[in-house]
């Protein structure tokens, strides 16, 4: 039985990895810059935005904390697909069979777009034209995927009921979507980027902005003093690192785990295929070389911070050697999204006022159509252009419906639980000693209560328990060795520094005496 790999890694920056070739440097310190648009964020969303923008005759700039293309979108499963799961059933419902033809029609077009873009810019990213797949194994399972079935092909796409697919084991029934793709999406990405800059934009790796000021113009600041001065700016961060519109109350971030594996060709399901049941199960294949393909399966889905994800993991790796036995597991990893509370993502106008800023979140994890969408419509928005019949759909300034209502509560009571009821527990610990090597936990030290991880050599490093963003206590992923917030979603390292929004600012620093 294959095993997991010790180290967390993405196959996709395996195998395109970050080399000074296509990396970029960051804003000078206390620096100022200008340009015509700011894009705040180097993932999917940003830098389609970006490369039509520049693609426009604009003048861009992307600023990316860390590496383009190697947060969220370099732990992707990267399908291409304008079939998520169980939705469309649901839109019919909240949105109306109007809503539902709107948004099959914007995800769809995606899709054709990201393949016409590989076409034109000769993009050697895998690109594979593959159906997608929503499977039921259960009885209940299979009335919804009936429904969707339904509620898809009369939203316009080329859907159907099936009963056979291409997975080495029975299925109730499923979905059938013709026409997606799946692809490399580092690959795609650094392509994008390259010809960025060759049409007059720049992007800015390792610089953190902290800062925005709306106005005529508007000013991003960076962490290093640095700023740009732009006539707009786009915040594709994930989840946004400003809310002027308080977004963060109808986002829910939520973590899956993925795990790679070689598998002989002749093996390869044939397709994108996902359930909702057991926790989530995504599977797909990629080139891999010498007759093999690399199977990448993603699940156990759970809000940061409340999982032991080393179980998880576990319980993915057993499903994998169950269902594909002969899998030989070579990368594991995770990869986090946002849901927004109505299932459409958020993307346009900032808020009711924005006359200058844009946003693109809440994805949902379908983020790789989403993005080449993001880039389209926003194009139209910061270009006068003719918007898309699509636009009102995802704007972000839409009111929440009633059908809204039970998901917003939801949401509110999830964070309410863990902002008050994990201050109601004084420590997760009685003392440092109590930590294993490896591991992390909350402590009450001199009347405060501290963060502390002991490193594998025994090292104690303490920080502040307080998430940054807006004051939940975090909590330790062992598996992962990360701070993770419950609330909203920011991650830190160990050692207190970000890893992942909302939070632009670091955990303090604790001094264990």
């Amino acid at each position: 039985m294959s095993e997991l790999p010790a180290e967390h890694e993405s196959y996709w920056l395996a195998s395109a990895p970050v080399t000074p070739a296509v990396t970029h440097p960051p804003l000078e310190p206390d620096s100022e810059a200008d340009t015509d648009v700011v894009v705040v964020g180097g993932g999917i969303a940003g830098l389609c935005t970006a490369w039509e923008l520049a693609r426009a005759g604009r003048e861009v700039t992307v600023v990316e904390a860390d590496r383009i293309a190697a947060g969220v979108t370099g732990h992707t499963t990267a399908k291409v697909t304008a079939q998520h799961s169980l939705v469309y059933d649901d839109l019919r419902r909240t949105h109306g069979a109007d809503g539902a033809r709107l948004y099959a029609r914007s995800q769809q077009d995606a899709v054709e777009h990201i393949a016409a873009v590989v076409d034109e810019l000769g993009v050697d990213c895998d690109l594979e034209r593959v159906p997608a797949y929503t499977w039921a194994e259960s009885e209940e399972q299979d009335a919804k995927v009936r429904a969707e079935a339904e509620a898809a092909a009369e939203a316009g796409l080329p859907a159907s009921y099936v009963t056979d697919t291409g997975l080495p084991f029975p299925v109730r029934g499923a979905v059938r979507v013709e026409d997606q793709a799946q692809f490399h999406p580092r690959r795609y990405l650094l392509a994008l980027a390259e010809d960025l800059v060759r049409r007059g934009g720049r992007i800015a790796e390792r610089t953190r902005v902290v800062g925005l000021e709306e106005g005529e113009p508007c000013r991003v600041i960076a962490e290093n003093g640095a700023t740009v001065t732009a006539r707009a700016v786009v915040v594709a961060t994930h989840y946004p690192v400003f809310d002027r519109a308080l977004l963060f109350s109808r986002l829910e971030p939520h973590r899956e785990l993925v795990i790679a594996a070689e598998i002989p060709e002749e093996q390869d399901p044939a397709g994108m295929y996902i359930t909702p049941e057991n926790d989530t199960r995504s599977v797909r294949t990629a080139p891999y070389g010498d007759g093999r393909r690399l199977l990448i399966v993603t699940g156990e889905r759970f809000l940061p911070g409340t999982a032991d994800v080393a179980e998880r993991f576990e319980r993915l790796r057993a499903w994998v050697a169950e269902r594909f036995p002969d899998a030989r597991i070579v990368h594991r990893w995770a990869t986090q999204d946002n849901d927004s509370t109505d299932r459409v993502p958020y993307i346009g106008p900032f808020h009711p006022g924005a006359r200058h800023t844009y946003v693109a979140t809440g994805f949902g994890g379908w983020g790789m159509a989403g993005g080449a969408l993001t880039g389209r419509l926003l194009a139209a928005y910061l270009t006068d252009a003719e918007l898309p019949p699509w636009a009102g759909l995802y704007d972000p300034r839409r009111l929440p419906g009633l059908r809204e209502a039970p998901s917003l509560l939801g949401l509110q009571a999830t964070v309410a639980k863990h902002f008050v009821g994990d201050r109601l527990r004084s420590t997760h610990v009685d003392s440092v000693e109590e930590i294993a090597p490896g591991g992390g936990a909350l402590v009450r030290i001199d009347g405060r209560r501290c963060a502390v991880h002991r490193d594998a050599e025994g090292q104690l490093h303490a920080v502040s328990s307080r998430c940054t963003h807006l004051g939940c206590l975090v909590h330790f992923n062992e598996a992962e060795r990360a701070w993770e917030c419950p609330c909203h979603g920011s991650r830190f390292a160990p050692d207190g520094s970000v890893l992942q929004g909302p939070a632009t600012r670091p955990l303090e620093r604790r001094d264990l005496g």
